[in-house]
């Protein structure tokens, strides 16, 4: 929707008390009627004190009547002077789905900005089927709006705009033709009393030759013309919807009154019957069409709503992915701080080792300060039996017997004090070595850590790559999809416009040949039998070799469905040779990289297998389409060869009839085997979903066997030590 000029009408975020009211009324849509009505009003109400006015009690009180119930889907304010303030609250009510089949504004007086307010809301309207405007005298910028209305509403179906001067105003008027052109939905139209002149009714024209959805058409008490009834005339040979077209009471000609009149309401009477059987044809073609279109349109809303679950899927794994990152980061973190306690409890121990080396170290001192104590006594008591007499020498020498023991006893314990000193020092080199290689697993179980959490960021950021590419391939399809389809639609709207305008260049030639064959009749009768039975042979000849043609056709897809069937099994098998590969690479770790990456090769080969089978339906669908033209040509260059006689002419239509029968029942069997291509794509876009949530399980598969491995280091041990 295009943007309007004034900002209350534009968004429903001019207030929190606007936001409240307009988009609080299209979330709550299912309602009773009677409490719709009665939040209808209530919504009115806030919006225009939000507005700064207060609401018309007029429009309360009509808004209250039964009439106006959203059950019986008529919004009636007609006779109502509405002001600026209740057209902006209106205009924001109605977009969406509003309770309102009907809206009744006729002789409502409304402003320039009230009309624009009023159907800028109503543009993106879904359940307004009729709107009555007549009697408000619409000027330029009502003109316009008209048009923009005409040019993006897709529901309604009954516009009155009766006593509203819309011809005054050439630029207006030829925008709002403009809107009329562009439309496909309006089914009638009321222009009474608007002083169209003959300018206005060729710009009518112009709008009605484009124009492919409206029947009546009310153009009374105008002051249209010879030359805008000539205009109007001369469009009605391109149209092909209108049925009512009324001209009364503005100065047209009663012979071109008549024309129009006569064409309008039965266009067929100027040709013959076979003209009439032509455009029944083209009705029953056209309802085909439509019926083909509405089912390629549920198939694609189908193939849409499949893509949305895929994707759902898709996100669904992404994040059991991510919580696995977060459960294994979030593990990583218990281990570290249990190693991290495991150190600390290792530090205690040496500081308890080195407290006792020093309490060993003051222990080795003092008994080094005992033998210093006892050498100094031995040289006292030396001296001691040097001064002595003799008499003291056994005494003497009793001491120095009881000397020596101690001397060496003394030595046996400072020899056992620097041998448990030795011992000591070895247990605290072993400490030390035990601490330096505690140091370094934790320095691996560290490096180990931030190696597993950048893989796992790196495996994220690959997961959402993936998601961004898919979601473009999903966009990717979707467009594909509608452009093939509009591309379909246009292909059988342009063979049924040259079809049709074929038909009606054979009909005008035929109908010259008949009044020419009529007066040779009498004289070719009997030839005629003769050519008669000869046609007859050849109409059953070319009706056997189009059978036979057709059987081989169906023989030839039938042998291209065995050969996807066939590259389908040999995909399954290829598939569970991955799994074999995958359930071996999880036996083998160190392998477990390079077979993801072939796996990966291998689904991208599968992907580009089933775009290129995709690109050969495709082609084969085209190539099939093709030859039935072809086959369409000569069959009517073979009837227009065979024209001469008034019953070759009959067996020509009949053998016409036959054939687009039998060009109808291949339609709809290429359209069946269609749909059976398509199911079976659904099917591989299946495996190829169910592939990737294998590919996300191994992907996590890897994830708990890396853990499994880092559980599994020379880390284990250190639990016990705990």
């Amino acid at each position: 929707m295009a943007p309007s000029r004034r900002a209350p009408a534009r968004k429903c975020a001019g207030s929190a008390a606007g936001r409240a009211g307009s988009c609080s009324w299209r979330r709550r849509r299912v309602l009773p009627p009677a409490a719709a009505m009665e939040e209808f009003r209530r919504a009115y109400a806030r919006l225009c004190e939000a507005g700064g006015a207060a609401p018309q009690e007029a429009v309360l009180r009509r808004l209250r009547e039964p009439g106006a119930a959203p059950g019986r889907g008529r919004l009636d304010l007609a006779a109502q002077s509405l002001s600026l303030e209740t057209c902006g609250a209106l205009g924001r009510l109605l977009p969406g789905a509003a309770p309102f089949a009907e809206v009744a504004l006729g002789d409502c007086g409304l402003s320039e900005e009230g009309v624009k307010l009023l159907l800028h809301g109503l543009c993106s309207n879904t359940t307004v089927k009729f709107l009555d405007l007549k009697g408000n005298n619409l000027r330029i910028i009502g003109a316009e709006a008209l048009g923009k209305l005409l040019r993006q509403n897709k529901s309604i179906r009954s516009l009155i705009l009766e006593w509203n001067s819309l011809g005054l105003w050439e630029e207006g008027f030829s925008f709002f033709c403009q809107g009329l052109g562009a439309n496909s939905f309006l089914q009638r139209l009321d222009l009474r009393n608007n002083q169209i002149n003959h300018q206005g009714a060729g710009e009518l024209a112009m709008a009605l030759k484009r124009n492919a959805s409206l029947q009546e058409l009310d153009l009374r008490w105008n002051n249209i013309g010879l030359l805008g009834g000539r205009a109007l005339l001369n469009c009605l040979h391109s149209n092909k919807t209108l049925k009512r077209l009324e001209l009364a009471g503005n100065n047209v000609p009663s012979d071109i009154l008549k024309a129009v009149e006569t064409y309008a309401c039965c266009p067929a009477l100027s040709a013959s019957e076979q003209a009439l059987d032509h455009n029944q044809d083209r009705q029953t073609i056209l309802s085909e069409t439509r019926s083909r279109t509405q089912v390629l349109s549920k198939e694609v809303l189908s193939l849409k709503n499949e893509k949305a679950k895929q994707f759902l899927d898709l996100m669904d794994t992404i994040d059991r992915q991510k919580e696995e990152i977060a459960r294994s980061s979030r593990m990583s973190a218990a281990r570290v701080s249990q190693l991290q306690e495991a150190l600390d409890e290792q530090h205690s121990i040496m500081n308890s080792l080195k407290a006792k080396l020093q309490m060993t170290e003051a222990a080795l001192a003092l008994s080094e300060q005992k033998v210093h104590s006892l050498g100094e006594l031995l040289s006292a008591m030396k001296q001691e039996q040097t001064s002595m007499a003799e008499h003291h020498l056994k005494e003497l020498q009793q001491q120095k017997q009881e000397g020596a023991d101690r001397e060496g006893k003394l030595f046996r314990e400072l020899s056992a004090a620097s041998e448990k000193n030795l011992l000591l020092r070895n247990q605290v080199d072993e400490l030390e070595k035990k601490c330096k290689v505690q140091q370094d697993q934790l320095f691996q179980v560290k490096q180990d850590l931030t190696n597993t959490t950048a893989e796992l960021k790196l495996r994220a950021v690959q997961a959402e790559e993936r998601l961004e590419v898919e979601k473009r391939r999903f966009k990717q399809s979707l467009e594909d999809v509608e452009s093939l389809r509009l591309k379909e639609v246009d292909c059988m709207t342009q063979h049924i416009e040259a079809s049709e305008r074929s038909m009606q260049e054979r009909i005008q030639r035929l109908e010259a040949v008949r009044i020419a064959l009529e007066e040779e009749l009498s004289q070719v009768k009997a030839a005629a039998l003769s050519e008669r039975g000869q046609a007859e042979e050849e109409l059953i000849k070319v009706r056997n070799q189009a059978r036979l043609e057709e059987q081989q056709r169906l023989e030839h897809l039938e042998e291209k469905l065995r050969l996807m069937t066939e590259s389908r099994d040999e995909a399954q098998n290829c598939c569970l040779k991955q799994k074999q590969v995958v359930g071996e690479a999880q036996a083998k770790a160190s392998q477990l990289s390079l077979h993801v990456d072939r796996l990966r090769r291998q689904i991208e080969e599968l992907q580009q297998d089933l775009n290129s089978k995709e690109q050969e339906k495709v082609t084969e669908v085209n190539k099939v389409k093709v030859e039935l033209q072809e086959q369409i040509g000569h069959l009517q260059a073979e009837r227009t060869a065979q024209e001469g006689l008034k019953e070759k002419i009959a067996a020509l239509e009949r053998q016409l009839k036959a054939l687009s029968s039998n060009h109808r029942e291949a339609l709809l069997d290429k359209e069946g085997e269609i749909s059976m291509l398509l199911e079976k794509l659904r099917m591989k876009e299946a495996e190829i979903s169910r592939i990737r949530e294998e590919e996300a399980q191994r992907a996590s598969f890897l994830q708990n066997a890396i853990m499994a491995y880092v559980q599994g280091s020379p880390l284990g041990p250190l639990s016990p030590r705990k």
